[in-house]
């Protein structure tokens, strides 16, 4: 179906769903419709091809299993489904939680500050109307009492005084709109400060509640909920894995318990099970952070008891400093009652997924189909696996990592949640694993088991596994977020899932078309006038410093002058020189006269011929 139904068509079947749904009075939210839409399209009995078209029937088909299954409510798959996606629209990280409510803080106050920063009043009736209005923000702002509470106004108005006097309001005024909101800020933790310092020396105080003693009392209560709750649900966990394993063990028994969802409720208690476990991780953090804030917050008071003293006036660069810091720990205080509250609500409402069990499986019904069955807890199966492990000369191929030779150990992205990566895809069970038995490293991921045969099997052919396990998760798609298995099944995510996009983890990843264009010169030019990239001109400015450093300046002062004013005579010494290098000489070479004597002849026959060197000697010349 990736290239088949469009967004149109894709969003026609979501809302068609929902209609149907509504009709027979279960209004439920796109995201969850949407979600069951993508289940039942994985899901192989199905038998929806997901490279064709659908077609008209198709698509009605479709429907009609979808709203089959979202009206099935004894069906604990719907109760997992649903519990994941409230989990997911609504649990938020410390971070994140404080954040938000920091935004949304601000934008309730934004009237009131606005009121405040853009007005610039004139008389002094108007002045005295916006310094109340500082007063009303100071209050909210802080949280530390109500607007209708008479006493907590005049601590905040007489706190105020004490600091910003109505005097300076003229100065405020004069202020820009940013120097005004951060003055704000900076009012809302002195007269904090100043009323928990008043507060502790019983002199004021009204509207304060005494947080730490609330959250030393709140925090262990949560805490002992959360933990009762997950003892009860791993209880049914090890019940469900006992009949399980028995179905599979005892043909007579398979036959008689094929009829009970058991899959199906191992897989909601587990589900719960892991959303509990970060909850109670969230508040042993706040049990921590609670602890720390309350020695800070102590230690904070006894130093401006310190500085104060009972004196009359004291400056204020000693104490503003030391009000702040009681009001930056006490809003730490009030973050911690947001956290917990948040925590107590996400665990009251997780509560209702799990009501399907107690109408599947009794109390009586689940005693009595255990009657013969061992129920082994995580713990026992982790601890009978203990003295075992995997031989790595087994395997030529394969990585196993151990405690004692891998670093950070404990700190491995295990694959599955932790569950044996063999028993998921063959018998669709979520054991524990057993890390000591040994982690196998496949294709960068890591894996555990519960027990030396799982492991030696799985290793023989992972990939074969692997793709076991995806195709349960097609099956039973609640085990895709339960197995974290998102990453295999992005490519089937419904994009109308989208609108919720913040907030939803099931959503497909944002895609679009940007593109990008830098500026030539997006910073000022910094053009180094001295810089010089030829050499030879950094050898002739270095000579010439070199030269410069030969140079002596004399002064000289005499006992005529050293009363009057300075004299300073420069003199250039004149100097005539000449020079001539020109000289002119010659030469000169005598010329050659040879003569030839009886060239003619004579009386004789024979010629007898004599050579005469008439050629004056150079000496002569």
């Amino acid at each position: 179906m990736s290239g088949g139904p469009t967004q149109s068509v894709i969003r026609r079947i979501i809302r068609q769903v929902g209609l149907e749904c509504a009709a027979q009075g279960q209004t439920l939210s796109e995201t969850l419709v949407a979600f069951m839409v993508k289940a039942v399209v994985l899901d192989p009995r199905n038998d929806f091809n997901m490279d064709r078209i659908l077609t008209e029937n198709d698509m009605q088909d479709l429907i009609q299993l979808c709203v089959t299954r979202l009206l099935d409510t004894t069906n604990p798959s719907l109760s997992t489904i649903k519990m994941q996606v409230y989990f997911d629209m609504n649990y938020a990280n410390r971070d994140e939680l404080l954040s938000e409510q920091e935004r949304v803080l601000e934008g309730k106050l934004a009237p009131v500050v606005r009121a405040i920063t853009e007005c610039g009043p004139r008389a002094q009736e108007e002045m005295e109307n916006v310094y109340q209005k500082i007063v009303i923000y100071v209050l909210l702002r802080s949280g530390l009492g109500s607007p209708t509470d008479i006493e907590a106004v005049r601590e905040v108005t007489a706190a105020l005084q004490s600091v910003f006097p109505q005097t300076e309001m003229i100065t405020f005024i004069s202020l820009s709109k940013k120097d005004k909101e951060q003055q704000l800020k900076d009012l809302v933790m002195l007269v904090t400060g100043i009323r928990l310092y008043n507060k502790q020396c019983q002199k004021g105080g009204s509207g304060i509640d005494d947080l730490p003693a609330i959250l030393n009392e709140a925090i262990p209560s949560a805490t002992q909920t959360v933990d009762e709750r997950l003892n009860s649900c791993q209880l049914l966990a090890h019940r469900y894995t006992a009949l399980l394993e028995s179905m599979q063990e005892d043909p007579h028994r398979h036959s008689q318990l094929r009829t009970f969802k058991l899959k199906e409720a191992l897989f909601n208690v587990r589900q719960y099970e892991a959303f509990l476990c970060i909850l109670q991780s969230d508040a042993i953090t706040s049990a921590q952070e609670v602890e720390s804030l309350e020695v800070q917050f102590q230690a904070a008071m006894m130093v401006l008891k310190n500085t104060v003293q009972d004196k009359t006036s004291i400056e204020s660069k000693e104490v503003f400093p030391l009000f702040m810091e009681l009001s930056k720990l006490w809003t730490s205080f009030q973050d911690e009652m947001l956290l917990l509250s948040f925590l107590t609500n996400m665990t009251d409402n997780l509560r209702q997924f799990l009501e399907v069990q107690s109408q599947l499986f009794p109390e009586e019904m689940l005693t009595s189909l255990l009657e013969g069955v061992t129920v082994k807890s995580d713990e026992e199966r982790i601890k009978e696996t203990m003295g075992t492990r995997v031989n790595v000369s087994d395997f030529k191929n394969q990585e196993w990592l151990f405690p004692e030779t891998t670093d950070n150990f404990d700190q491995l992205l295990i694959q599955y949640h932790g569950f044996c990566a063999h028993s998921i895809g063959v018998k669709g069970l979520t054991l524990p694993g057993n890390p000591a038995i040994g982690i196998l490293k496949h294709k960068e991921k890591c894996y555990v088991f519960s027990s030396k045969e799982a492991a030696y099997i799985f290793a023989q052919d992972p990939d074969k596994f692997i793709q076991l396990n995806v195709e349960k998760a097609k099956e039973y798609a609640e085990l895709i977020q339960l197995l974290e298995l998102r990453h295999q099944f992005e490519y089937l995510v419904l994009h109308a899932q989208a609108r919720n996009a913040n907030k939803c983890s099931m959503k497909p990843p944002p895609k679009c078309d940007s593109a990008t264009q830098t500026d030539t010169h997006i910073l000022p030019p910094t053009i180094v006038r001295s810089y010089e990239w030829n050499e030879w001109e950094l050898r002739r400015k270095a000579i010439k410093l070199a030269n410069l450093r030969r140079k002596l300046t004399h002064a000289m002062q005499t006992d005529l002058s050293h009363m009057r004013r300075d004299n300073f005579t420069q003199v250039y010494l004149p100097k005539d020189v000449g020079t001539q290098t020109k000289r002119d000489n010659s030469s000169n070479v005598p010329k050659p006269q040879i003569f030839l004597q009886g060239l003619r002849g004579g009386s004789s026959p024979t010629t007898h011929m004599v050579t005469v060197d008439l050629t004056r000697p150079l000496d002569e010349t």
